[in-house]
């Protein structure tokens, strides 16, 4: 089993969702954590909650990602309350569906702005965080269960950075482009020995899929993927647990996709 015991994880947009299975797989493996979330305080507190359950501790930060100063002070807010961070996950989204030829410049700004600059906001002033620890003798200093590197970054894309489905255009751009971010910071800070690394969930049964399908079409939809149903939260999360971990020390750079075989089972119309 991974061991995270004492060490801080910041997840953004973990209220629900992706982000929930993440933390709360960090949560299992002793992690504390910060619980990122825009809008919905009582859903991120029972986050905590079931942080408290695993025997660790957690607070709720309320920032919207894509307000740089608000990101940075979610990190210090982090920083002040446990005295490190060792963990950050780049989680939280926006996507509206819609034709290129239909979409609304607002729709496609606000995409971009928690998408893809949330997730640079979030990896540049924790990647600094975790330079600091390691040039400053702090994680030497107070761990007990010392890492093997000095930090882990981890971007939750998608497998849109791969295959550009219709009306997500904006949303395409972003995974994108973070994925890129992703490889390029793994890039400049292997001197560090921070590791980056990208996840690719596949079609995920979260809370916003609702937003574009019914319960029927879920059902139905993910009886269509190979492993014969949709991908859950806590599929994530033990993805991001791995790669969170001491397992995955000489892990950087790389895009692990998590979609029980979705991209691999596509098939031309019959």
């Amino acid at each position: 089993m991974h061991n995270l015991k004492g060490r801080v994880a910041l997840v953004t947009g973990a209220a629900r969702g992706i982000g929930r299975g993440i933390i709360e797989a960090f949560a299992s493996a002793g992690a504390n954590v910060v619980v990122n979330y825009l809008d919905d305080a009582s859903e991120a507190q029972s986050v905590v909650d079931a942080v408290t359950a695993y025997g660790g501790e957690g607070i709720i930060c309320q920032a919207d990602v894509s307000d740089r100063a608000a990101v940075e002070r979610m990190v210090k807010a982090a920083v002040e309350r446990f005295g490190r961070l060792d963990i950050a996950v780049a989680n939280a989204y926006y996507s509206k569906r819609e034709l290129v030829i239909e979409a609304k410049w607002e729709d496609v700004l606000r995409t971009i702005e928690v998408t893809q600059f949330g997730a640079f906001h979030t990896c540049q002033f924790a990647a600094q965080q975790m330079v600091k620890q390691a040039t400053s003798g702090i994680n030497d200093d107070v761990m007990i269960n010392k890492p093997k590197g000095n930090g882990k970054i981890i971007i939750i894309s998608s497998v849109h950075e791969e295959v550009a489905f219709a009306t997500a255009a904006a949303y395409n751009m972003a995974k994108a482009a973070v994925s890129h971010l992703a490889r390029t910071m793994a890039n400049e800070l292997t001197p560090y020995h921070i590791n980056v690394n990208i996840i690719n969930p596949g079609w995920i049964n979260t809370p916003g899929e609702r937003t574009f399908s019914s319960e029927e079409e879920l059902l139905k939809g993910g009886k269509r993927i190979p492993w014969g149903r949709m991908g859950m939260p806590a599929d994530i999360g033990q993805a991001a647990l791995f790669l969170a971990s001491d397992e995955a020390d000489y892990i950087t750079g790389t895009t692990l996709r998590v979609d029980g075989g979705f991209l691999g089972g596509l098939r031309l119309p019959e």
